[in-house]
């Protein structure tokens, strides 16, 4: 799952990849899938992108979107990205496949579920997209203590968990079921843990959590749970997820627990992070 440590590596890895390269030809749909979205009409992508030359990959979010002139072609969700180069074969199975003068080429498969797509710059109306442009990266300064400080003592939202603060709504773009487990088990809280809860102690940790999580998470190209743009897992190793359950905690040596919860799992130490 795309969430922003994989977004801006990918991002990153496609501007020292294919910036520049001009479009030769563009394949949508070639494997049917129940659970892909596209963003725009599938049947423009090739009258936007045929002959347009790659302008620079941006990470919003959760999202990768990369600029071709007036187009912009957008990645999210559960999408795999992959480059190829010009003797590699391509995957037997895609949603979208663009391929280059040069022979090389990029291509998005989605997994479980993901939307990918191309529109001209400005014309997408979608909430999912606008909102993740719109607010501020926890990695930016504009994301600061004040600020995270005004969002979580929001009235409305004192009566949710810490997974649903995080990970629903997009208060904090970039932010999906993956990341806040670690998010959570460096700060100390549980995942169930209402906001209205929380102790000062514990709403100065949690952010300072993000930003030391994301930071480390982005430096090391993502979480070993998924992959780069050539396939490569991410070199941060996560201390919560089903890679660990289990397993004793890194901090007290109590077992990693797992438990479904609002839709999906959550992993944490009951010492570390008491409910």
């Amino acid at each position: 799952m795309i969430e922003l440590p994989e977004a801006l590596t990918l991002a990153d890895q496609l501007n020292a990849t294919i910036r520049n390269k001009r479009i030769a030809k563009v394949t949508t749909g070639h494997t049917p899938h129940k659970f892909a979205w596209y963003y725009g009409d599938p049947a423009q992508y090739s009258v936007l992108l045929d002959g347009k030359a790659i302008d620079k990959a941006v990470a919003f979010g959760g999202l990768v979107e990369i600029r071709a002139g007036d187009a912009v072609m957008l990645f999210g969700d559960d999408v795999s990205l992959r480059f190829h180069k010009k003797n590699e074969s391509r995957p037997e199975r895609h949603q979208f496949l663009v391929e280059f003068e040069d022979l090389s080429a990029i291509s998005a498969s989605v997994k479980m579920y993901g939307g990918v797509g191309c529109f001209r710059g400005g014309e997408l109306d979608n909430r999912y997209y606008r909102v993740a442009r719109e607010k501020p990266s926890p990695l930016s300064e504009s994301f600061n203590e004040e600020y995270f400080s005004r969002l979580i003592s929001a009235p409305d939202l004192q009566r949710l968990s810490a997974k649903a603060f995080l990970a629903t709504e997009q208060r904090i773009p970039g932010i999906g079921n993956g990341v806040l487990q670690d998010i959570l088990f460096k700060a100390r809280v549980h995942p169930k843990k209402k906001v209205c809860a929380f102790t000062d102690e514990e709403r100065r940790s949690l952010f300072q959590s993000i930003k030391t999580v994301f930071r480390e998470m982005s430096r090391r190209g993502g979480r070993d749970m998924e992959t780069d743009l050539f396939g490569r897992r991410g070199g941060y190793k996560t201390k919560m997820s089903k890679n660990t359950v289990g397993k004793p905690c890194p901090a007290c040596g109590n077992i990693i627990a797992k438990e479904s919860y609002l839709g999906g799992s959550i992993y944490f130490c009951a010492q570390c992070q008491k409910l």
